[in-house]
C-alpha cells in the first residue's frame, strides 16, 4: 500500500460534525432501545424493560436476550455495511445512482449464497465468504461497466445496466427452487431480506470482514476526495488510482457481502443513507462515510422495528419497507433536472 494512502488516514471525523454525528448516534440508540422493547410477540415494551433492569420474567429475557439483542446488533453491523459501501459505489463512480442492490453487487452476492444453500452449505462463516466471492463478481462487473466509454457518465444507462444483471442473477436463483424443496424453502426465507431468526454466531461470522472493510475504507477515504477532481490531481498529490480503486472493490465485496450473509439482500439502504448524509454534509466523501456510520443502522433498525408492528402478530419483510422508503428517493434523483456527477 501507497505510503500516500497511508499518511493520509482520518482516524477523527472532519471539523464541523461532531454535533451531527452526537446526534445522530442518540438517535440510533434510541432506536436500537425501541428494536429490544417492541416485537411482534407477546413481550411488550413494559415486560422487555424490566428485563433490561434485571428483573423480568423468563420468557421476556429469553424473548430480549435470544431473539432481539442479536436481532439488534445484526441490524446495527447490516445498516452500516451497506450505507458504507453504498457510499464508495457512488464515490468511485462519481454517480448518484450507485447503489449495491441496483447494481447488482447484491444480487452477485445473493446468487451466490444461494448456490451454496443449495449444494447443502450451513456453516455461517462459509455463506459470508461465498457470498464475499459473489459481490466481488458483482462489484467488477459494475466497475466493468462504469470504465466503458459513455456509459460510466450516464446514471440512469449504468442503473438499467445493473438492473438488467440483477434481472438474470435472480433468474437464475429463481431455477434453483426447482430442484430440491427443502433448499427452495430455506432460500425463499432467505432471500426476502430480513433480521429475524438471526443469531449471534452469524454476527460473530462477518465482524472479521466488516472490520477489515472499515479499516481500508479509513484508509483510502482522502484518496477518493481527490480521485472526485479528476486522476491527474490525485496523482499529482500522490495517490495512486487504480488502488484506490481496487481497494474500494475490495471493501464493498466485503460489505455487501457481509450484509447479504446474515440478512438477505436488502434494497436501497445503500441510496438513501449516502443521499442523506450528503444532504448533511455535502459532497466531501470523507463527511459522507462519517456520517453514513450512523445513518445506515439508523435506517436498518427503523425500518425493522415497524415491520414488527404493522401487521403484528405477523411481520413484514425488511427489504418491503427499505423499498417503501428507497423507491421515492430513487425517483426524485432520476427526476431531477441534472443528474449530479459526484
Amino acid at each position: 500500500m501507497s505510503q500516500g494512502v497511508i499518511a493520509n488516514t482520518e482516524p477523527r471525523p472532519p471539523a464541523g460534525l461532531s454535533g451531527v454525528l452526537l446526534l445522530l448516534t442518540g438517535l440510533l440508540g434510541l432506536a436500537a432501545l425501541a428494536s429490544l422493547l417492541w416485537g411482534a410477540g407477546d413481550v411488550g415494551a413494559s415486560r422487555a424493560l424490566a428485563v433490561l433492569f434485571g428483573v423480568g420474567d423468563e420468557e421476556a429475557r429469553f424473548v430480549v436476550e435470544t431473539l432481539r439483542l442479536p436481532r439488534t446488533l445484526i441490524g446495527i453491523a447490516v445498516g452500516l455495511a451497506l450505507g458504507v459501501s453504498g457510499a464508495l459505489l457512488q464515490a468511485v463512480s462519481r454517480n448518484p445512482l450507485a447503489e449495491p442492490g441496483l447494481l447488482g453487487v447484491s444480487a452477485g452476492a445473493a446468487f451466490a449464497v444461494a448456490v451454496a444453500l443449495w449444494l447443502g452449505a450451513s456453516a455461517a462463516t462459509l455463506r459470508v465468504a461465498v457470498a464475499q466471492v459473489g459481490a466481488l463478481v458483482g462489484c467488477l462487473s459494475v466497475m466493468s461497466v462504469v470504465r466503458l466509454r459513455g456509459l460510466g457518465d450516464d446514471p440512469v444507462r449504468l442503473v438499467l445496466a445493473g438492473a438488467a444483471f440483477s434481472a438474470l442473477l435472480a433468474s437464475l436463483t429463481s431455477l434453483l427452487l426447482l430442484f430440491d424443496q427443502r433448499t427452495a424453502d430455506e432460500i425463499r426465507f432467505w432471500v426476502v431480506g430480513s433480521l429475524a431468526g438471526r443469531r449471534l454466531d452469524d454476527l460473530m461470522a462477518v465482524l472479521p470482514s466488516l472490520a477489515l472493510a472499515l479499516v481500508v475504507t479509513g484508509l483510502i477515504a482522502r484518496p477518493l476526495a481527490a480521485l472526485a477532481l479528476g486522476e491527474r490531481v490525485a496523482s499529482g498529490l500522490g495517490h495512486r488510482p487504480g488502488r484506490v480503486r481496487a481497494l474500494v472493490v475490495l471493501a464493498v465485496a466485503l460489505l455487501v457481502g457481509a450484509a447479504t450473509a446474515i440478512a438477505g439482500p436488502i434494497a436501497f439502504v445503500g441510496l438513501v443513507v449516502p443521499f442523506a448524509a450528503r444532504s448533511l454534509a455535502g459532497p466531501d466523501i470523507r463527511r459522507t462515510l462519517w456520517l453514513c456510520l450512523p445513518l445506515g443502522p439508523l435506517m436498518v433498525l427503523s425500518a425493522d422495528v415497524v415491520s414488527r408492528l404493522v401487521v403484528a402478530p405477523s411481520e413484514l419483510s425488511l427489504g418491503v419497507l427499505t423499498a417503501l422508503v428507497g423507491a421515492p428517493v430513487l425517483v426524485a434523483v432520476v427526476r431531477a433536472r441534472r443528474l449530479p456527477v459526484l
